[in-house]
């Protein structure tokens, strides 16, 4: 792909000036239409160390708005960063709708030999990379990002000629480090490696421009028109209408759950058995916790059910005896406005824990196949698109080495009206009841479909559901500590 396309074509500055002139009146106009349109812009600059991408996205900030974009660096790689997913630092940064973001080297770099001291992989991530970067890409511009990558190719003479400038000066050769240098000695091997990289990360939605910048005006020239073209087409698209898509169909996965219907909700414990194996697994559970920190591991506990269902005193028994500074818990309410203008796993993400910590979510990002779904606040095909999102997701977080646990907490319908009456009648519990609580319970046969398919669809070898009988709270708290307990001191071995 790294042909010299556009090698040897220069441009003076007064010849670059007539050039851009009426580029950067159009660009200014276009960043109004994707205000007033709500189109989220993700802008990727990657290439060469001294190939100029600093120069370029300058060039190109210049008619903006700078209430409207925002840039991001992303060379250096902070240890609160290392310790997360590697897509965790480009999902939290990605624009919302009307806003532009620029990205000042991308996750396409993590995957190349000179960057596995800055940022190591997994076993795991590293197989899967391709495949994480692509569902990535997809997720964003299923939704309606508009993503474009340049890569700034510069020749190996140009290349040292640049290094050898900055180091000539005091004030710039602390922007030429080791790496950079090596780079250049070894120009075949790393144009081979992001030969590679490229051919791979090529996606047929979000494809790699590739930009000769051993002229940074010609470069910035081209980059100008190429975002103004791309911009354009995707604004008239927007704007003409979104046509109403298939809804693509369910992968089934290999770990059936049962149908919620078979479920058997008998399941109880005496009150003494329970005290007993509380403070066993509570204890277990602690002691746990800090073999978590030692070793690095990342846990993700999800809590989805019926209302009343008994999700919020599930949580309270599981983190009773844990180190409050090596856990939070996330309850899930409707998007806020900040939240709703991005992609709805964006705030999700955001929540995603550091490694040797544990994330706790009541509800989660599963909204979207049911609530969502049924009370028609998404389309079909995005909930049924969301199957395979969430199960993509989930596989990122597993291999970079996280334990996930999912609890379904079920129980019937006279269990559930006799929990609303009581907490109807208790005043210090009445802040519980909402009128949505009684208009979802309307909608029970909607919501069992919907939770049917979920379990079906979503519950998978590296993150199964498990279908919590919680008619007996006890037998439900007890229940999910010991999974979770037992679970994390087998992997912990």
């Amino acid at each position: 792909m790294l042909k010299n396309n556009g090698a040897g074509q220069k441009l003076t500055h007064k010849e670059y000036r007539s050039a851009v002139k009426d580029l950067e009146k159009q660009l200014a106009e276009l960043q109004r239409k994707i205000i007033e349109t709500e189109l989220p812009v993700l802008i990727v600059f990657e290439g060469w160390s001294a190939s100029g991408k600093g120069a370029c996205i300058s060039r190109i900030l210049y008619p903006l708005d700078p209430r409207y974009f925002s840039v991001y660096t992303l060379s250096k790689i902070p240890e609160d960063v290392a310790m997360r997913p590697f897509l965790w630092n480009y999902w939290i940064k990605t624009p919302s709708k009307g806003r532009i973001s620029i990205f000042d080297k991308s996750w396409h770099r993590l995957i190349l030999p000179e960057q596995q001291e800055i940022r190591r992989l997994s076993h795991d991530e590293k197989k899967n990379f391709y495949y994480d970067t692509e569902s990535f890409e997809s997720q964003l511009t299923e939704d309606g990002t508009l993503i474009i990558k340049f890569f700034l190719h510069v020749s190996k003479s140009e290349q040292k000629k640049r290094f050898d400038a900055l180091t000539s000066d005091s004030d710039t050769k602390w922007r030429v480090n080791k790496n950079d240098m090596l780079q250049n000695k070894n120009y075949d091997d790393s144009l081979k490696h992001f030969e590679n990289m490229l051919k791979k990360s090529n996606f047929k939605f979000s494809g790699w421009n590739i930009i000769n910048s051993d002229d940074i005006n010609y470069a910035a020239a081209e980059i100008y028109k190429i975002i103004i073209d791309r911009i354009k087409t995707a604004i008239s698209k927007k704007t003409a209408g979104t046509p109403i898509k298939e809804a693509p169909a369910v992968l089934k996965n290999n770990t059936a759950q049962p149908r919620l219907g078979s479920v058997d909700l008998n399941a109880g414990i005496t009150k003494s058995e329970y005290e007993t194996q509380l403070r066993h697994y509570q204890k277990k559970l602690a002691h746990t916790g800090y073999k978590l920190y030692v070793k690095r591991r990342p846990v993700i506990i999800v809590y989805e059910g019926w209302d009343s269902a008994g999700k919020g005193g599930n949580i309270r028994r599981l983190t009773q005896e844990l180190d409050p500074r090596g856990y939070e818990v996330t309850p899930i309410a409707a998007p806020t406005r900040e939240e709703l203008s991005h992609h709805y796993l964006w705030r999700f993400w955001r929540a995603v824990p550091k490694n040797g910590h544990t994330a706790i979510f009541d509800r989660s990002w599963y909204g979207r196949v049911l609530v969502e779904r049924v009370e028609g606040f998404c389309t079909e095909e995005q909930w049924r698109r969301a199957y395979k999102e969430i199960n993509d997701m989930e596989a990122h977080l597993y291999n970079h080495g996280a334990v996930i646990f999912k609890f379904w907490l079920h129980i019937d319908k006279d269990e559930q009206l006799s929990r609303f009456r009581s907490r109807e009648a208790d005043p210090s519990k009445q802040y519980k009841m909402t009128d949505e609580d009684w208009r979802n319970r309307e909608k029970w046969d909607e919501y069992e479909k919907a939770v049917n398919d979920m379990l079906e669809f979503t519950s998978t070898e590296y993150a199964p559901w498990t279908v919590v009988e919680s008619c007996d709270k006890r037998y439900a708290r007890i229940k999910t500590l010991k999974i979770v307990s037992d679970t994390l001191e087998e992997k912990l071995k």
